[in-house]
């Protein structure tokens, strides 16, 4: 198929001018001002943006999670995720404690495998470090192109691997060129304070967050800065949230360290006052919700560079889920609905309120997710060659957020409510034309893993 899309303000993380694109077949063949080309598609950009199709690496699509899955499968996730721009996510495949990383492998491929609707990836998440883990670990890099890899610094006996552990799996990921991200928080100190809280009755929603004070993650990030700055394996801290934390990773900087820096639109947008409403479940994540100070140290990080990419660790759960905890916030499944918001929550609340550029937009929701995991250039730029991931976007259009019209298998939404300006018009996947109208023109299994090389970023 071959599509033209005519006269648009072309926005990438550098450049910024006024010109027609011409795809054929699955990427893009020729930008410039009235191009000569006919093609069986024309898009009419007049007075709209056209971007680079939005890369969210933080996503949990069918995950496993305290007794039942998030309610978002690959199917319905990675519609879900068209509908608002984000053109490509990356999940975490879990690895059981005690089996292998080929298995886990196994496992998410049944799970995405002819059912993702747009592109996605992997993190091979490394729950149980062994020398047999480590040979798999460059076999996922060298053979299958997962190239990051998660780690968790709480959720003992579980998903947590010890400081030990990590050092090697660094030394590992180093010398074959991937990268390991974290979810960085202390889960010894966290889990004495859940018993403490459990212990004296206090189980509303609200404990959920006094849990997880900004000391625990703060810890976590400045421990895991320094394993990296030992071992000399680049690192990228997930869903970072607060200001001590990100504080940290500024700290590493004074030794010339180059840390990756995540932070999610509800960070940047919602705060811990919601865990005080009856309804407070709804927002039960880890990292919690924090503080309105956090959220200001948070958008100066974009500014300066300290944290590069905005994802949503979308990890939806139906409100029926959320009241396995009704009685004890200890027991509330952590996660909540965002994967279709993120580009709209992150135009309006950051470039029409001036707190961000156009261009640090297109950074921070795709061209620098793009560079870190290894997809750079196909993915995260228009540019001749690269993929046809192309948004066409109305800065001026104003909508409100709600459940009503969302398209995540959730009964709620985080941002019930939230008056926005700017949205996602038409998205352009691989060269097919994915959302239009408010309809999503492609089937289930459109959808392509894409293997991924090294970080093209600095180090």
């Amino acid at each position: 198929m071959s599509i033209l899309i005519k006269g648009g303000r072309v926005v990438t993380a550098e450049s910024d001018f006024i010109a027609d694109i011409y795809t054929e077949g699955e990427q893009i063949v020729a930008i410039g001002k009235d191009l000569p080309y006919k093609a069986k598609k024309t898009i009419n950009a007049k007075n709209k943006l056209v971007m680079p199709g939005g890369i969210d690496p933080h996503v949990h699509l069918d995950m496993p999670f305290m007794g039942t899955h998030s309610s978002d499968d690959y199917e319905n996730g990675t519609r879900a995720a068209l509908f608002g721009g984000t053109t490509m996510v990356i999940d975490f495949i879990l690895q059981t404690q005690g089996d292998s990383l080929k298995n886990a492998l196994k496992t998410w491929q049944g799970k995405s495998q002819g059912k993702a609707i747009g592109d996605y990836s992997y993190h091979m998440a490394v729950t149980d470090f062994n020398k047999k883990t480590a040979k798999e670990v460059v076999q996922m890099i060298e053979k299958e192109g997962i190239t990051s890899f998660k780690t968790f610094m709480a959720y003992k006996g579980a998903l947590m691997i010890d400081d030990g552990q990590m050092v090697q799996l660094m030394k590992v990921v180093k010398e074959h060129g991937g990268l390991v991200t974290v979810h960085a928080t202390n889960g010894d100190m966290i889990d004495s304070l859940v018993a403490k809280h459990r212990s004296e009755g206090k189980l509303s929603p609200l404990y959920h967050y006094l849990s997880q004070p900004e000391i625990t993650e703060a810890e976590a990030s400045a421990r895991f800065a320094d394993m990296l700055h030992y071992t000399g394996c680049p690192g990228y801290i997930v869903h970072m949230t607060c200001e001590g934390a990100l504080n940290a990773v500024r700290e590493a900087t004074l030794r010339n360290q180059k840390l990756f820096v995540e932070t999610c639109t509800q960070y940047l947008t919602l705060d811990a006052s919601l865990y005080k409403r009856k309804d407070g479940a709804k927002w039960v994540m880890s990292p919690p919700l924090r503080e309105k100070k956090d959220q200001k140290a948070l958008w100066s990080g974009l500014n300066q560079g300290l944290v590069q990419v905005v994802g949503t660790d979308h990890c939806p759960f139906t409100w029926k889920q959320k009241q396995m905890g009704k009685k004890d916030f200890s027991k509330i499944p952590n996660g909540h609905p965002a994967i279709e918001h993120r580009m709209e929550l992150l135009f309006s609340e950051g470039v029409r309120k001036g707190r961000i550029s156009l261009n640090k937009f297109v950074e921070l929701s795709s061209t620098n997710a793009a560079k870190i995991f290894g997809m750079h250039p196909r993915k995260g730029t228009i540019a001749i060659g690269a993929d046809a991931d192309i948004v066409v976007f109305n800065p001026r259009k104003r909508h409100v957020i709600s459940k009503k019209t969302h398209h995540m298998n959730a009964d709620y939404s985080s941002y019930e409510g939230f008056k926005l300006t700017g949205k996602t018009e038409t998205v352009v996947l691989r060269g097919q034309v994915a959302i239009e109208k408010n309809k999503c023109l492609l089937r289930k299994g459109y959808g392509q893993f894409i293997k991924r090389g090294k970080t093209s970023l600095v180090v």
